[in-house]
């Protein structure tokens, strides 16, 4: 009886035990369940904004219509792969590239093959460039093109005005008024060029000033490769490949024969050289080594996107793609109108290696002297396009961007300098170190092949003085158009456009410090 009773004892504190724990295992999913349920107005509003954005909820009315129309257009938008002179390949629908060829008999989702080639077609394969768009119309189903208005675009440079050896500057370029509504094309203005389109040599330097976004209008370039350097605002670029969005501190590269509408936000101002010749391609970095300078990793091509993308039904896909667009041409030199039924934006998916491309400038890994004396600026190239010379470039775009400045017993600011190419240069944030003054933001120099120049007489006095030790060069970015040309400026660069009258003034007070008896 007694082993019984122990027994029992033994049982019951058990079920205790048990019923003890049941009991705060209980409790604690209860608290959990209070602690997870939102309030009922939070739970509310959790449910609308679950509703709002999930794609299996039909609308209810007409805003939260536009809502889903817009988030699923933009879906996408702005997605990029990297690399630089490969082969791409995008589609914005699964299976839109054909497999194993490029002009299938019938292509998937009853799209045109359509070839864009950037090179000949029997360029060596290491210098070819094309790509096969799928699309929704090709583009040869428009009506005949008529020549308008080119305002200030040019591409004739043989008027013997404009060969002038002064040094030049203008002040920052004027952004158009208010109440006038001033496009990126309509807001193009030549300032110095060489050689012809037609003979695809040369290149011209253009400047934009912009307030309103092109709309329903695109442009299509014929005459070369467009190198875009915003200085103020933000550039949304559609391109036939997809969107590119170019902020200042960036470039874009729209190649040859690409259509493209650009928009804006605000009032935009930027830089533009059109390269008639070979397409741009980086540098070679010899013994630099593998990496540097503008890595092919941190270029940015965009992702295929058309108009009307989400569109699920043939009726709602076809309709999207419908309306007026003005296709404006720019051929040899001119411009040309016409107008599509349709978008231009009809890509589903293509695949090459002649591709639009932008490039975050804030991205380059600079190189140095970390011993003494300044550089050649050489060091400082992003892109190249080459002549039939080797080393001698029809253009190089060359950057000043942030950098430490470490040298010792060196003048540090660039040196005085006459050079077998001509330098174009424009400012796009902060001071340039060779004249912290007169040369502000949006600004622009040309300084022409075997000229002088270098840096002003104050900032030679400073450099020479100053206490050396390391120093950051921060918040500024210049850039520079090298070419092996000679430029002929425009009559509106001449006698229009912000010229400082003065500019050759900033060398007048050097002087003469010549002591044949002090050697120190």
């Amino acid at each position: 009886s007694q082993v019984i009773s122990h027994f029992s004892s033994i049982v019951s504190l058990w079920l205790s035990v048990i019923s003890h724990s049941v009991c705060l295992s209980l409790i604690v999913i209860i608290m959990s369940s209070l602690k997870k349920r939102p309030a009922p107005a939070e739970e509310d509003s959790q449910r609308k904004r679950g509703k709002a954005h999930d794609s299996s909820v039909i609308p209810r009315n007409g805003a939260k219509k536009q809502e889903e129309e817009e988030s699923k257009s933009a879906a996408g938008r702005f997605e990029y792969a990297t690399g630089f002179g490969g082969e791409f390949e995008s589609e914005a629908l699964p299976g839109a590239l054909p497999v194993g060829q490029f002009t299938p008999q019938k292509c998937p989702y009853g799209l045109y093959a359509e070839q864009l080639s950037g090179t000949s077609f029997t360029t060596p394969r290491v210098h070819n460039q094309r790509s096969w768009l799928y699309r929704m119309l090709p583009t040869c189903r428009h009506t005949p093109f008529k020549r308008i208005d080119r305002g200030l675009i040019r591409a004739e440079f043989s008027d013997a005005a404009g060969i002038d050896p002064n040094q030049y500057r203008w002040s920052p370029f004027p952004l158009p008024k208010d109440d006038v509504k001033v496009d990126f094309v309509q807001g193009l203005a030549t300032v110095a060029g060489t050689g012809s389109p037609s003979t695809k040599t040369g290149l011209a330097v253009h400047v934009y000033t912009c307030n309103t976004s092109m709309g329903k209008k695109f442009m299509v370039n014929s005459d070369g490769d467009l190198l875009i350097v915003p200085q103020l605002g933000t550039l949304t670029i559609q391109t036939e490949f997809g969107f590119l969005e170019v902020p200042p501190k960036s470039i874009a590269v729209i190649q040859r024969g690409m259509k493209f509408s650009i928009s804006i936000t605000e009032p935009s101002r930027g830089y533009v050289c059109e390269v008639y010749g070979e397409h741009l391609r980086l540098p070679d970095l010899g013994p630099i080594g593998a990496n540097g300078l503008a890595n092919a990793r941190d270029f940015e091509h965009p992702k295929a996107f058309y108009d009307g993308q989400g569109e699920t039904t043939v009726e709602a896909a076809r309709q999207a793609i419908k309306g007026e667009w003005e296709y404006i041409s720019k051929f040899d030199g001119h411009l040309f109108r016409t107008t599509y039924d349709h978008s231009p934006f009809d890509v589903v998916a293509w695949t090459g290696n002649y591709v639009p491309y932008r490039y975050d400038l804030t991205r380059y890994l600079a190189v140095n002297s970390v011993t003494k004396d300044h550089m050649d600026p050489s060091i400082f190239t992003v892109l190249t396009s080459p002549t039939n010379t080797p080393g001698l470039a029809a253009l190089d775009f060359v950057i000043f961007p942030e950098r430490w400045m470490v040298q010792e017993d060196t003048f540090r600011p660039p040196y005085y300098h006459r050079n077998i190419m001509t330098e174009f240069m424009g400012n796009i944030a902060g001071k340039y170190d060779a004249k912290p003054d007169g040369f502000a933001p949006g600004a622009a120099s040309l300084h022409s092949m075997m000229i002088g120049h270098g840096p002003d007489a104050a900032t030679f006095k400073a450099a020479s003085a100053e206490v050396q030790k390391p120093v950051k060069m921060q918040g500024n970015l210049a850039f520079m158009f090298e070419t092996c040309y000679f430029l002929r400026l425009t009559d509106w660069a001449r006698n229009t456009a912000p010229v400082q009258k003065g500019y050759h003034k900033c060398w007048a007070d050097l002087q003469i410090h010549f002591d044949p008896t002090k050697k120190e």
